[in-house]
């Protein structure tokens, strides 16, 4: 079976270290490109070339606002180890760089050592006693999803702001495509920013560096997540986010700057 997400990030070999990619109108954001799926595109390449087969630590800079249409995705190989490899991929357009990815992959099955979790899985209202976003929310993009959010996160959109700068909820595929650590990093970018409960009149909030740690293979099901921002100053904010699967395991934690962008 063909999934939506496995069929925009795929690439096409043109060389040693290079792929044709086709930026997919359908990960829109309003009219952008999402962060996130431009991430998974650089990933995608990245899988392709690097020995290990599950990323690590995944960091992305937004340097020029990528569009829609052919790119190229370029990968340099940094190192490779037995147990780690890192790599950088750019993609990039009219021969300018759009989005840098730095990943350093590993194998999570082999993974062991001390364990200390000192933060507990988030308490949200079962999905279905969530709300159903909006598709209208963030164009195409949200059509992709089946996002759910918890009342508090999304009074914002009901014109009731709650004044902390919280957003939480489920996720999954809208075409019921499993989660993996290959969509992982979109997940991580394709909630409403947490920036909605504490500012009115904003139009969007633009991704200038988007980081993922991956820390296990994500059970199937619905994905329990929750972000937050402790500083907006300037209208520029950070936002952390947990991703934790369907058996309560924490997947993955990120971490973006952004900056509001007024109506």
């Amino acid at each position: 079976m063909s999934f939506e997400f496995d069929e925009a990030v795929a690439l096409d070999p043109t060389g040693d270290h290079e792929w044709a990619a086709v930026v997919s109108p359908d990960w829109n954001v309003r009219s952008s490109p999402n962060g996130g799926y431009l991430l998974c595109l650089g990933l995608s390449a990245l899988h392709q070339m690097l020995p290990h087969p599950d990323p690590f630590a995944i960091s992305a800079h937004y340097p020029l606002r990528a569009d829609v249409g052919p790119a190229y995705v370029r990968t340099e190989l940094v190192r490779q180890g037995i147990s780690l490899s890192t790599g950088v991929a750019r993609i990039q357009q009219l021969r300018r760089t759009r989005v840098h990815v730095t990943a350093t992959f590993g194998d999570l099955t082999q993974m062991q050592g001390p364990t200390a979790v000192q933060a507990e899985l988030p308490e949200l209202p079962p999905p279905d006693e969530c709300v159903k976003a909006d598709p209208e929310l963030a164009g195409e993009f949200m059509r992709r999803f089946d996002l759910r959010l918890t009342p508090d996160s999304s009074a914002w959109a009901r014109g009731r702001p709650t004044g902390i700068a919280e957003i939480a909820g489920w996720i999954r595929f809208a075409d019921g495509r499993p989660p993996d650590v290959r969509s992982l990093p979109l997940f991580a970018d394709a909630f409403p920013p947490t920036a909605f409960n504490v500012v009115d009149g904003i139009a969007w909030v633009p991704t200038l560096e988007l980081t993922v740690h991956v820390r296990g293979r994500p059970a199937d099901g619905w994905l329990r997540c929750r972000f937050r921002t402790r500083f907006l100053i300037d209208g520029y904010l950070e936002e952390d986010g947990e991703l934790w699967d369907s058996t309560g395991r924490l997947v993955a934690l990120s971490r973006q700057m952004a900056r509001i962008q007024p109506r």
